[in-house]
């Protein structure tokens, strides 16, 4: 498919990031949920209060958005969104910033395209990217600025950030389906892109100078980056060649893998939230291949 960049300049570096490039730092995994009866708990964003954004699935197998601070749950659900957990979309939160405004998107029931939304204080309220088939909302930053994907009018998906209220379009060249999963207070985002190779490349993107640094993991065969904190530190979901999918963590010029001991199935650990003092948050799979949201604190 075609891609298209809207007035950005890309500049593009690239930068490695080792996975065995330090000693290990410790974590201490735990399994957060959002109740006794939730089948299931998603965990995809986190603040330096210890808020977790997410989603989970009640006993009835109705899929709700979750802001979980400590063992007090709040369940949202977004009017005209799908709750079915089979359906791709449904309801889920991605990010949450100091404020407590969280950000996220579902599939809309009436027209079946992506539909993006942040929350705050029980507001709900829409994001639509100009003249777009779709939208994702997937980073928020302390400011308010937020970061994400849409479909064009052909149906193209292209990257996105909103800072200080304008929408400008991220690509990659040479790349297709870009996807800007975090932004930090300081305006940098981490962008996902596919590939020649039909392989996902990560970068940071400065939203000041339009600039693109390729931020790829060494060794690893793909490399999704997520999110970013405020001191610059990144979370990543990563593959090696023996099939296996791991989360890491870039930290103070270094590279950590972050595995969950309970992780045995397919899809491994995948790593996507990370707040200020490196608690990070995510979700694994054991052998059976359900998936469960994991939080991951250092030492």
């Amino acid at each position: 498919m075609k891609r298209f960049v809207y007035g950005l300049v890309l500049v593009l570096t690239f930068v490695a990031v080792g996975i065995a490039a330090a000693p290990p730092l410790t974590f201490t995994f735990s399994d957060p949920k959002a109740n006794k009866t939730a089948a299931e708990t998603d965990t995809y964003g986190n603040n330096d209060a210890g808020a977790i954004a997410g989603d989970y699935v009640d006993g009835s197998g109705v899929e709700h958005g979750m802001i979980l601070a400590g063992t007090k749950l709040t369940t949202v659900d977004v009017k005209g969104c799908t709750n079915t957990p089979a359906t791709t979309g449904s309801v889920a939160f991605f990010s949450i910033n100091k404020t407590g405004t969280a950000a996220g998107w579902c599939l809309s029931t009436t027209t079946g395209l992506d539909v993006a939304f942040t929350w705050a204080k029980g507001k709900t309220t829409m994001v639509k990217f100009p003249k777009s088939n779709g939208t994702q909302i997937n980073g928020i930053n302390d400011n308010g600025d937020i970061a994400g994907a849409y479909l064009d009018s052909a149906n193209v998906q292209h990257g996105f950030v909103r800072v200080g209220g304008k929408f400008s379009t991220v690509d990659v060249k040479g790349s297709t389906a870009a996807n800007v999963w975090g932004i930090n207070a300081s305006g940098i985002a981490t962008v996902e892109a596919t590939n020649s190779m039909n392989v996902i490349d990560g970068y940071l993107y400065n939203t000041k100078t339009k600039k693109l640094t390729k931020k790829n993991v060494t060794g690893a065969t793909q490399s999704i980056i997520h999110s970013i904190n405020n001191k610059g530190d990144i979370v990543y979901t990563y593959d090696t060649s023996d099939g296996k999918r791991h989360g890491g963590l870039f930290h103070g010029g270094k590279f950590f893998a972050v595995d969950d001991p309970k992780a045995t199935g397919t899809n491994g650990t995948r790593a996507d939230g990370v707040n200020d003092t490196l608690v990070i948050v995510g979700r694994y799979s054991p052998s059976d291949g359900s998936s469960h949201g994991f939080k991951a604190v250092t030492k």
